[in-house]
């Protein structure tokens, strides 16, 4: 029997399997051969800026006729403008953490970048050096014009509640979901009228929630009482988590993980390598890179700061103090400065292969978990 739930009548594509949106990773020709393989390839839009995202979304458009989706973030905080609340402005505190980054740099033996070794490194359009700044409200707001003018397939907000859009994105026939990692955030998008909830528990690579992932599919299924599909995330990295995700009542999964070590993927060779390497303690969770907590590789910008005992930034201040740091270790090839996000599925990666390939191993092994299932009762 074929793996197929609801989800696929209503996204159009074969099976429920669906790639995570990570930022620049799930580039389009990623989120193409997703698709292609019969998932839903989603784009991490997350830090690219309108320019980009235009030329992105016609890139995937170039790359296969099947359904496709595009994530970006729409934080609260950042929308609200609220950050240190009680304590020193992160403007003011900019200036110290910037100093430690230097600081930080000049130990590791690290080059800055000018913003055309930024811009190349990082894969960026110089076209949008001159918009909104990145990760700040007016780049949320021009990166969510271009997804509603290019009427996309599937839209996906990996923080944050996208109600101010719906109206807009649903009059373009566009699919909408949330990702969210509690029971409260779950019925707060249903209200607002999203399509398709994700329940992205700790387990998962990037923002996460503080709720372990068996914990929270079954709990946020509960929540909704059957409104809407529910995806489960957060660790599912083969079939087995698959059909983990479906008989804890998801209908779906979101996977991130498993694709970063693909071909089609938008990371460093050398971390690609590392999570080959990498095993179930490979990971950390830590607020050193975007401003708020993210399960990453283990590597030596996190451990700077938590062995400073240095609070990091909110979003979107603490963005502007990592950049630098990070693309200077991926110009270096320092997967150990700098090795990216990743879930605690780590220790199942083996191989750089194919994303086809990859789906195809996804598909067949919830099939074959799935098909044993039976064998658990008796009469």
């Amino acid at each position: 029997m074929a793996l197929h739930t609801r989800l696929c009548e209503l996204l159009g594509i074969d099976h429920p399997i669906l790639l995570a949106g990570m930022g620049r990773a799930s580039t389009p020709e990623l989120a193409a051969a997703v698709s292609n393989a019969g998932g839903l390839g989603v784009i991490g839009a997350a830090s690219c800026g309108p320019h980009q995202l235009r030329a992105w979304i016609r890139r995937v458009r170039a790359l296969t006729d099947r359904p496709f989706g595009v994530d970006t973030l729409l934080p609260a905080s950042v929308r609200r403008g609220t950050g240190n609340a009680g304590g020193p402005s992160a403007e003011t505190l900019l200036p110290q953490h910037r100093d430690f980054a230097r600081a930080f740099m000049a130990r590791e033996g690290l080059e800055l970048l000018d913003q055309a070794g930024l811009d190349r490194v990082l894969d960026r359009d110089p076209a949008d050096r001159d918009g909104p700044a990145p990760l700040s409200r007016a780049f949320f707001e021009a990166q969510m014009e271009v997804v509603i003018e290019e009427r996309v397939p599937v839209y996906a907000a990996g923080l944050g509640n996208p109600s101010p859009w719906l109206e807009r994105l649903h009059a373009n026939g566009t699919k909408v979901m949330a990702v969210v990692g509690t029971t409260r955030h779950a019925r707060q998008v249903v209200e607002s009228g999203v399509d398709i909830i994700v329940a992205q528990g700790h387990d998962g690579g990037g923002h996460n929630s503080p709720i372990g992932t068996m914990a929270l599919i079954p709990q946020v299924v509960d929540a909704v009482s059957g409104r809407v599909p529910v995806v489960g995330a957060g660790g599912i990295g083969d079939g087995r988590g698959i059909a983990a995700a479906l008989m804890l009542g998801a209908e779906g999964a979101w996977i991130g993980t498993a694709f970063l070590a693909t071909e089609e993927a938008g990371i460093s060779a050398a971390q690609k390598q590392a999570l080959v390497e990498g095993n179930d303690e490979g990971t950390t969770v830590s607020r050193s890179v975007t401003g708020k907590p993210a399960r990453m590789v283990r590597n030596r910008w996190a451990a700077a700061y938590a062995e400073a005992g240095i609070e990091p930034l909110p979003m979107p201040w603490q963005g502007t103090v990592s950049t630098p740091v990070t693309a200077a270790a991926l110009a270096a090839g320092r997967a150990d400065v700098w090795g990216g996000f990743a879930g605690q599925g780590l220790g199942m990666v083996r191989a750089v292969r194919p994303a086809a390939a990859v789906m195809q191993d996804l598909v067949a092994g919830a099939e074959r978990v799935l098909g044993r299932a039976a064998g658990f009762l008796e009469g």
